[in-house]
């Protein structure tokens, strides 16, 4: 139940919601007992055997005596008004009763689902804000389908079994009282004996039920399994063409979609057989009631049981099982929405491991350089870095270089703190960046990656991405500026041409050179570029290369390369190898150490 009502937490306000739920519930339902009760007076008025005379009425009964009350009424309506008079009283009293019964419906089931809309556009938000704000390292240990299915799919059980319980927590229990209330109060023995296989039917269903939410929890994890392997299909479909793994890939995607079907499938026997049971007991139960009150009144009992009540206690009692049914039906779809609502909450509760300090102030200006002291990172128990020390003066280019693992990368990603050092500090002038706003860092950079990261949408969008105010004349400028804007009036609707999925209209020069214009845009006095041209071609990237350099003009600029003829230039290069630093100077400087660089050079120019 914790599970429960933190779930219904994203309710709030739920007052707002609630109080007219409740007013016109109770309404609904004292107008839906009403139509049925009115039978028994309808059919004294049809059947009475008192074709004329008027019969001496008694003391008001109280209004707690519900059915005395009622008779008393219908006769002072024959004695003063005659069988058709009355019976025109109670038609039109009937009619009436069933307008408001469902105009009161109707304004119940409304504000229902508002509520269950509001509590999922809650529930949706809170999940996916905590997403974005989770550490990059978050997303390399989960699969990216998994993540999809819990925002979409899980979310949407949860909206339409939890909140839905809402309405069977309130209503049906309501219903089931007002109903119980008047066949008590036409039969008390009547009623008693028929509460006798209430409990058989109960414990029957529990156990029917047993096993769901355990079954919904394997149907859910199989379930993000499929959109994994999906996302995972669509994102490399040319690879898996390439080496001829299509039937690899569609028997594995199979193998998961059986299992959840088999799955689906035992659920849906168990949720399904709780209706029949339920309904088989309420029809014995009708039998059973009509055989004991036929027997009440073929033998003249005490109970002084009539046959117009006894055909309205059966009317009565068969709409008895409706609320009953709902309420055993809510119980099995409620497992579902628990699990599917601790998979959602359980990546509500994943806390990023990087977050503001609460002292954190935000920056502005960029005017000495970037500091790195005695900086060492290891991923658990593999050191990355080791006692790294770096100065990367305002204004100047520095490049990264040496073997893969080297801890290049790692080195970059400290400085926009999408990962903390384990020790040691990264200062942005005199301030370390973990007293500074995530924000305010990030808003001092620019990021050219070797994968080029773009949308589908239009070119224009692409390069003002994230500048909400960027007007038409700055992105044409940025896009001048990265060499962009010649190809980009060749397309068919320039500016406006949508780029496809991840810009695969584009070739791999034009999706960079989006990059670059989309970096020059945002005008960062710091840029940081991984391995910006090494995916491209000759041609594709000296033209990137060119963008680069007008992009790195006036600019602090940290650079990690391979090829190495394209950092020749930078102010500093340094040499990292098994995450420490083995050389740092000029290319010239380098060269003649007859170092690792030297030696990085002479296999680059041997190899072309």
């Amino acid at each position: 139940m914790k599970t429960y009502f933190r779930l219904l937490s994203f309710a709030k306000p739920i007052e707002k919601f609630a109080i007219p739920y409740i007013i016109t519930t109770i309404f609904s339902v004292i107008f839906s007992t009403l139509n049925l009760a009115l039978l028994a007076p309808l059919l004294q008025t049809l059947f009475s055997d008192k074709q004329t005379g008027i019969v001496a009425l008694g003391p008001r009964p109280s209004a707690f005596n519900i059915m005395d009350t009622f008779n008393y009424y219908v006769q002072y309506m024959l004695n003063n008004y005659g069988k058709w008079g009355t019976l025109q009283f109670v038609c039109a009293t009937i009619i009436v009763s069933a307008l408001l019964a469902n105009l009161f419906r109707y304004l119940s089931q409304r504000t229902m689902e508002n509520l269950r809309v509001h509590t999922l556009l809650n529930f949706r938000r809170a999940v996916f804000n905590n997403v974005m704000n989770l550490h990059l390292g978050f997303f390399s240990n989960e699969r990216k389908g998994d993540i999809i299915s819990k925002i979409a799919s899980d979310v949407q059980v949860v909206q339409f079994s939890v909140t839905s319980t809402l309405q069977v927590v309130f209503k049906e229990p309501l219903t089931l009282i007002a109903y119980m209330a008047w066949l008590f109060a036409i039969s008390t023995n009547l009623t008693l004996y028929s509460l006798l296989i209430i409990p058989v039917s109960a414990f029957v269903i529990s156990k029917i039920v047993k096993r769901l939410k355990a079954q919904a929890i394997a149907s859910q994890q199989t379930y993000g399994n499929m959109i994994s392997y999906l996302d995972e299909a669509l994102s490399g479909i040319k690879i898996i063409k390439a080496f001829n793994a299509t039937e690899f890939i569609k028997k594995r995607f199979d193998q998961e979609n059986v299992t959840y079907s088999k799955i689906t499938k035992s659920m849906a026997r168990r949720q399904q057989l709780a209706s029949p049971v339920s309904e088989f007991f309420g029809i014995a139960m009708v039998s059973g009631i009509v055989l004991y009150g036929g027997h009440l009144i073929f033998t003249k009992d005490s109970s002084s049981l009539k046959p117009e009540e006894f055909i309205t206690y059966i009317a009565l009692f068969s709409q008895v099982m409706r609320p009953a049914k709902a309420i055993s039906d809510s119980f099995s779809n409620i497992h579902s929405g628990i699990a599917a609502g601790e998979r959602v909450l359980a990546l509500i509760d994943e806390k990023p491991l990087i977050k503001d300090t609460p002292n954190a102030t935000a920056i502005t200006e960029f005017n000495e350089g970037i500091y790195f002291k005695n900086v060492s990172f290891a991923y658990q128990e593999k050191v990355v870095l080791s006692d790294i020390n770096l100065n990367i003066p305002k204004g100047k280019t520095v490049a990264l270089v040496g073997p893969s693992g080297g801890g290049k990368s790692t080195l970059m990603d400290l400085i926009p703190r999408f990962t903390d050092p384990q020790s040691g500090e990264v200062l942005i002038d005199d301030h370390n960046i973990k007293s500074i706003t995530a924000e305010s860092l990030r808003a001092l950079m620019g990021f050219v990656n070797q994968e080029s990261i773009l949308f589908n949408d239009s070119i224009y969008n692409n390069i003002a991405f994230g500048k909400v105010d960027a007007t038409p004349e700055q992105v044409e400028a940025a896009a001048r500026i990265a060499n962009a804007h010649s190809f980009i009036l060749e397309t068919e609707e320039g500016y406006n041409t949508n780029i496809g999925d991840r810009g695969t209209k584009l070739s791999g020069g034009q999706r960079q050179r989006i990059c670059i214009a989309r970096a020059v845009l945002s005008n960062p006095p710091i840029m940081l570029l991984d391995e910006a041209t090494s995916a491209l071609d000759t041609e594709s990237e000296k033209l990137v290369q060119d963008a680069l350099n007008n992009l790195m003009k006036n600019r602090t600029s940290l650079i990690i390369a391979h090829r190495l003829s394209t950092i020749q230039n930078a102010d500093i290069i340094v040499v990292l190898e098994s995450g420490k630093i083995v050389e740092q100077g000029t290319h010239h400087e380098l060269i003649g150490h007859n170092g690792l660089y030297r030696k990085l050079i002479d296999m680059q120019t041997f190899i072309n």
